[in-house]
This record gives C-alpha cells, structure tokens and sequence, in this order.
C-alpha cells in the first residue's frame, strides 16, 4: 500500500488524478476501521490533514461553507445556530474522540446508508464542491447518493466543502440505536422547517439503500400547514396531520433486516421518530412566532 502525502490542495489533486483509486483519508474513522478489519485494501492511501483550507468554515449571509475535514465538534461548538440539524446529528456521532476526528466529508466520501450525517444534509439542503483538475462542479445533496456505499463523485475528484444554507427555522435529528453512544444508527431520521419558502424537507438515514428524503410525506405536510393556516396562527398541529406525516414517513422507507434491527422495526420507529421531531419542530417554531409577535 502506498502513502501519499501531498503538502497543498493543488498537490491533492494532482496526486488524485495520478492515482484515480486512491482513498482519501483525513479524520480516518471510516477507513481505518474498514482496513483494520481487512474489509477494505486500497493499493494508494491519500492523506489530506496537511491542506488546512479543508478544515475551515466560512459563514456567509445565506449558506454556510463548511470544509470537508471541518470535525464534528467544531460544528457543535461553532454552528450550532446557522446548522442546528447538523449540530444535533453532529452530538450522535461515536465518543468526543471520534466526534474530534471526523467530519462531514468523510460520511460523503464513504456514503454509508447509516451515516449520521445525512439526514441532517438532506434535511437542510445544500450542495456538495467537488473538484479535480478539470474544474469545479456543486452537486446537489439530493443527487449525491447513487447506491449502497456509492457518490457521484467521479474517480479524479476530492469533496472540497460543503455549501448549506443557514436555518431559516427549526431543525430536528433522531436516532434509534442499541445504546447511546459508539453506536452505529439503526436508524435515523432529520426533519427542518423553511419557513421563507413555506416548505419542509426531511431525511432518512440506515432504512434504505441510500439515504433519502420523504418527499410524499414533505409535500403532505407542507399542504396541511399552508391550508390551515398554521404558518401564520401557529396553533398546535392536529394529532390526525401528526399520525398521516408519521405514515407517510415510515412508507418511504425500503429497509432491510439486519443484525441491527428488522426491517418492521425500523419503519415502526421512523414513524416514531418522525411524529417526535415534528412536535419538536413545531414547538421551537411556535415559541418563536410569539416571541417576534411580543417584540
């Protein structure tokens, strides 16, 4: 196996284009455990924690700019309010050792239905930067998963950063697993309200072959709040709309028995989940709406 170490990003893309199967490693959480337990043997190692640009955030006036080897706790500790969504996922994930180590670009990278990342990005939108020496593309989250443990990253390029827009509203993550931390989910689910655009997106996480949104149950949801005028009143969501987006969320779903959990299980506990967040959601969103109405 060999290692290479480039000092720059131009040196990273070089190196990437050279060797199209090297596996990019900077947090390593994923990679180093798929090689220790010889799940995984790449013949070229790409080592990115030199090229320090991958590990800064940029917060601008509507999106936020987040490396790829930006780590999970410097968004606890920095984004909690321009990417609450991602914050919480961001407090699931492993021990502080782990949560010190990795970071977003490496659950893109690795594509991992499971990935505690995921619902958290579908949820909130954005675009992924990936780069070669071709150029620059921004691939859209909702088209970035492809398969099971596949991108549409194309072989030359490397995951840049990630642009998301800041929270215009609340923002929710779930998880189900065996216990309450170092775990790998069960699974997963993110909910965030857009109240600018009058529109809700979601995201599910180990309960199909590739991480997903519940784009029936998205666009159930938004209708019910758009006719009942609950935007603007506020008034608590019927218990009736609550089961239906539950249902409609659990439906998306295409999950798999495995030694985690079944397949019932899971849809059963993504309906759960999904009724939970949207309470919780609604509950910050109606707190802010009286807040601005009394200022």
């Amino acid at each position: 196996m060999d290692f290479l170490r480039p000092a720059s990003w131009e040196e990273a893309l070089a190196a990437k284009a050279e060797h199209p199967t090297a596996v990019p490693i900077a947090g390593g959480t994923d990679v180093m455990v798929e090689i220790n337990f010889d799940h995984r043997r790449p013949d070229v190692l790409l080592d990115l924690n030199r090229i320090a640009e991958l590990q800064e955030w940029e917060v601008g006036e509507d999106t936020v700019r987040l490396g790829a080897s930006v780590s999970y706790t410097s968004i606890i500790e920095n984004l909690r309010s321009e990417l609450p969504g991602l914050a919480l996922a961001s407090h699931t994930v492993a021990s502080p050792q782990i949560r010190n180590r990795g970071g977003v670009g490496g659950n893109l990278g690795t594509a991992s239905p499971a990935g505690d990342a995921h619902p958290a990005l579908l949820a909130s939108g954005g675009e992924v930067e990936a780069v070669s020496v071709r150029g620059t593309r921004m691939i859209p989250i909702d088209e970035f998963y492809v398969g099971v443990k596949r991108n549409a990253l194309e072989p030359d390029e490397l995951i840049r950063a990630v642009h998301l827009p800041k929270a215009d509203g609340p923002q929710q993550f779930s998880k189900v697993g065996t216990r309450n931390a170092m775990v790998i989910a069960v699974c997963a689910f993110g909910l965030a309200l857009h109240p600018k655009t009058r529109t809700i997106r979601t995201g599910i996480g180990s309960a199909a072959p590739t991480p997903i949104r519940a784009k029936e149950a998205e666009t159930f949801l938004a209708a019910a709040l758009e006719e009942g005028g609950f935007w603007e009143n506020g008034k608590i969501i019927p218990p009736a709309v609550a089961r239906q987006f539950a249902e409609l969320v659990s439906g998306a779903a295409n999950p798999i028995d495995d030694v985690r959990g079944s397949a019932s299980y899971r849809r059963h506990a993504l309906g759960i989940m999904a009724r939970r967040t949207l309470g919780w959601t609604w509950d910050e969103y109606r707190g802010n709406e009286r807040s601005a109405q009394c200022a």
